[in-house]
């Protein structure tokens, strides 16, 4: 297993075809974005490789489909040991490779990649199918659920092992095989869960992954004709993308996709508790996560007194070198994510927006060897119009806007005013407002006096722009398999 120690330049990462590691042609760098120095090639795969990685799915399905729930359920949970017993080496690589703290790889990202596993191997063997009796045709109705064929995911960078295995685990528990791309930004994690594998009982060619860009491995993988079905969590404008391209197929499409979740905060909240997990929601992993808060809207009674604390509270909340225990928040992904972060903060700016605290305003004082990294300090602003493209469109940095509001119906109708519809949180004491406002609400999902507190059994997507069906326990299990009624006549 890969050491810490050993991921230095030039790692270069080979795609995993038919349970065999495959050098390819071209590569990608990668780069650390704490330090921005590539450390990293990654493989630039096209055609060719999907093909390869295709054609061993499909070879695999009939085996691998074939086998027991039980059976694909403890080889899950071997995969679920193996990466906790190499836990803080795939901690070390995620932080590297994502820029994000040590601390939030290691509570967040890589134990929830190893419970991927752990629940999609009990929740496969609890499902039950319908049944129908029709006493006067003399006829027993009842549904069955097979696996679908080679299921093709495409995962996203800001939580790279973490969304990769919530795809691949209930695409094989249920006897699918796959083919899987995850972002070639962040694909260290992903290559070194391919070194279990085999240990895990996983045959050749039930997990197949090809490392590449969207543009060449996506493409390719998302227009193949033996690809039926395809899983996709990233931005909306990727996911219009491959709608297009695989409709000529009619293939089953899951998109997870982005997110301008509003925080509704009215005057009988929890004050010090709604301001120490609003700052984590719009802040946690530098912002980068599709169920962040970037609109916050706060009764105008309670206004000035949100603000002064929330300011305060941002300000505490520490950027810099991922290594250091004491950060809450480490790099942005890429130079260019943060120059586009950015613009964002200038455009508000040159809009009449006060920025209180982070970008522009606040210094970092970074280590020396981080002093070319891609950081961005938590930032705040306020004096923006719910028109602005701050307002509208999804960041994905450690930004966020704070508004006040004055009834209730204006607050549901600036939180809806978006044509995302992911997440939303809202914050009171009065439990019929609650019930009433996350009705009105048009998102996914609604955390009252919380955020980020998660199920999996229970639906996650979003609404408008923000996806195309649910993931979770019961949803993935249908979007993974075809439902099949037969009629037995007696």
């Amino acid at each position: 297993m890969l050491k810490n120690s050993e991921v230095r330049p030039n790692l270069v990462l080979e795609n995993f075809i038919g349970g065999k590691f495959v050098s390819c042609q071209q590569h990608i760098d990668s780069y650390d974005p704490s330090t921005g120095e590539v450390y990293c090639k990654v493989p630039d795969s096209g055609k060719e490789e999907v093909d390869a990685a295709v054609a061993a799915a499909k070879d695999a399905f009939p085996q691998w489909s074939a086998c027991s729930p039980q059976q694909r359920a403890d080889v899950l949970n071997k995969l679920a040991d193996l990466i906790e017993a190499d836990m803080e080496e795939f901690v070390q690589a995620e932080s590297r490779d994502q820029g994000k703290t040590i601390i939030f790889a290691r509570t967040v990202d890589i134990p929830r990649a190893a419970y991927n596993f752990r629940f999609f191997a009990s929740s496969v063997l609890h499902h039950t199918t319908d049944c129908s009796l029709m006493d006067h045709m003399g006829c027993l109705n009842y549904t069955i659920r097979c696996p679908v064929g080679v299921a093709g995911l495409i995962s996203p960078w800001n939580l790279p092992l973490y969304l990769l295995t919530w795809k691949i685990a209930p695409a094989i528990a249920t006897g699918n095989t796959v083919v899987a791309k995850p972002s070639e930004m962040t694909s260290v994690t992903a290559w070194m869960m391919c070194k279990l594998m085999q240990r895990a009982g996983v045959p050749p060619g039930v997990i197949n992954i090809v490392f590449g860009t969207g543009p060449k491995a996506g493409d390719a993988l998302v227009g193949h004709p033996d690809v039926p079905l395809i899983s996709f969590t990233g931005s909306t404008k990727t996911a219009q993308r491959i709608t297009e391209r695989s409709a000529p197929f009619c293939k089953k499409l899951s998109l997870e996709l982005g997110g301008k979740n509003p925080a509704i905060i009215f005057a009988d909240a929890d004050l010090d508790k709604c301001i120490e997990t609003t700052v984590r929601s719009s802040f946690s992993n530098q912002g980068e996560i599709c169920l962040c808060t970037s609109r916050i809207y706060v009764e105008r009674s309670i206004y000035a007194e949100f603000l002064e604390k929330f300011v305060a509270a941002a300000k505490k909340w520490k950027t810099g070198a991922p290594f250091d225990p004491s950060n809450n928040n480490g790099a942005l992904i890429s130079k260019e994510h943060l120059e586009k972060v950015r613009s964002f903060v200038a455009a508000a700016k040159s809009e009449g927006g006060v920025i209180h605290c982070g970008e522009g305003v606040d210094k970092l004082d970074l280590p020396e060897r981080n002093k070319s990294g891609f950081f961005m300090p938590a930032t705040v602003i306020t004096g923006i119009s719910d028109t602005s493209s701050i307002m509208q469109e999804e960041v994905f940095g450690p930004v966020t806007c704070i508004s006040p509001f004055d009834t209730e119906d204006e607050a549901v109708s600036r939180g809806n005013g978006v044509r995302y519809g992911l997440a939303a949180t809202v914050w009171s004491r009065d439990v019929g407002r609650v019930h009433r406002v996350a009705q009105r609400l048009q998102a996914g999902l609604v955390w009252t006096n919380c955020w980020l507190v998660r199920d999996l059994n229970l639906p996650f997507g979003g609404m408008k722009s923000s996806g195309v069906g649910r993931e979770g326990g019961k949803d993935s299990y249908h979007f993974f398999t075809e439902v099949k009624t037969i009629t037995i006549k007696h």
